[in-house]
């Protein structure tokens, strides 16, 4: 499809906000929860990263779809957004390598998006608002029908998306005759989660997220891990109860964003629902133990409640968000278990934080 050839597209948020654009991807209708991402880089992973299933995504560069999409550079096998919005959007990818262009990737996977409106403005208001839903349409354009179909979409607040997204059967990653074995639940895991964890001399074997502790057991594993990925934690209680089994047995227990959130629940600390969300590859952290700071990738809509990790007398607050205060990290006190809100697999973003799946190994071995 030439530039000059889309057609008309709207964009309506839950609180009757509404911009006229032009379509991108796919031409149809798609609902989600708004939200925005900071990163300059890395659209093709952001876009394929499970945790943002349910959710339409607002980049805030201006330039998206510039170099393409590359082969190796997917977290996940599909598209997971439910919808995209652009400031300038490119339909000639210039890198060589480049295997596909964005608009015809966006086709492939039925993703429906808008370009050429003021992301600027609507990110502020976004940022002031705080969270809900919209929908992009380039087939309806009555803003009564939008608000009605609008009005179906399910908020984010009590979702439960982990289940969804997850793998149908479990399957493994790295070298089988690896030194350690990971048993990972996964909940919406990230490709380049895997490959830090097998470049680090370990096996895994990555299980649907409703997989029983018995079945997680019966792999041997030297330790488990808990994934990152979507919805609200406070709907996942059979995934608090398989952590508490995993602690029981005294191996080293990792957990990252989504992963970090059920850890603190099976502790007794509640969750929740953010204004707006961190989602970007620059907001710093601090890690509590060694007093040093890092730049993080972030990706989340919940949060574990600080007051109640540091009155909590069976875990340690490890890191905390330098921009506003909040957790970003725990370890469980007496056991071998810890995690953090962030992604350190950083894909996309800075290597920071990747001394984390060091720390993990070192735990195990």
């Amino acid at each position: 499809m030439k530039y000059s050839d889309r057609k008309k597209a709207v964009l309506m948020l839950s609180d009757g906000s509404f911009f006229e654009g032009l379509s991108i991807g796919a031409i149809g209708t798609t609902t989600g929860e708004m939200c925005f991402n900071t990163g300059m880089t890395g659209y093709q992973e952001i876009f394929t990263d499970p945790s943002y299933s349910g959710q339409v995504m607002v980049t805030t560069h201006t330039h998206i779809g510039n170099y393409g999409i590359h082969a190796d550079e997917s977290e996940s096998g599909r598209v997971q957004i439910a919808g995209l919005v652009v400031k300038n959007f490119s339909m000639l990818g210039s890198r060589v390598d480049s295997v596909i262009d964005l608009q015809g990737y966006l086709e492939q996977h039925g993703i429906v998006g808008i370009s050429d409106i003021d992301t600027r403005a609507l990110v502020r208001h976004l940022r002031s608002q705080g969270a809900m839903n919209g929908i992009i349409s380039s087939s309806i354009f009555d803003q009564a029908e939008l608000t009605t179909l609008l009005s179906a979409c399910p908020d984010m607040d009590g979702l439960e998306l982990a289940s969804r997204v997850s793998t149908a059967a479990a399957y493994t990653f790295g070298a089988e005759d690896a030194p350690l074995r990971i048993a990972a639940l996964d909940y919406g895991i990230k490709t380049n989660i895997l490959r830090s964890l097998a470049a680090r001399g370990c096996y895994i074997k990555v299980f649907p997220a409703k997989t029983a502790f018995a079945d997680l057991q019966a792999f041997a594993p030297n330790g488990y891990f808990l994934s990152n990925g979507p919805g609200d934690p406070a709907a996942m209680p059979w995934a608090v109860d398989t952590v508490l089994s995993i602690l029981e047995t005294g191996k080293p227990l990792f957990g990252i964003c989504l992963g970090h959130q059920i850890l603190c629940r099976a502790m007794g600390i509640s969750t929740f629902k953010m204004h707006h969300g961190h989602r970007g590859i620059n907001h710093p952290v601090k890690n509590l133990l060694t007093g040093r700071s890092e730049i993080t990738s972030q990706n989340h809509g919940f949060a574990v409640s600080m007051e109640d990790a540091q009155a909590s007398t069976r875990v340690d607050v490890t890191h905390i968000n330098l921009n506003d205060g909040t957790l970003e990290g725990i370890a469980v006190i007496g056991k071998p278990a810890f995690s953090v809100q962030y992604h350190p697999e950083s894909s996309p973003g800075p290597h920071d934080s990747r001394y984390l799946f060091d720390q993990f190994v070192a735990m195990m071995n």
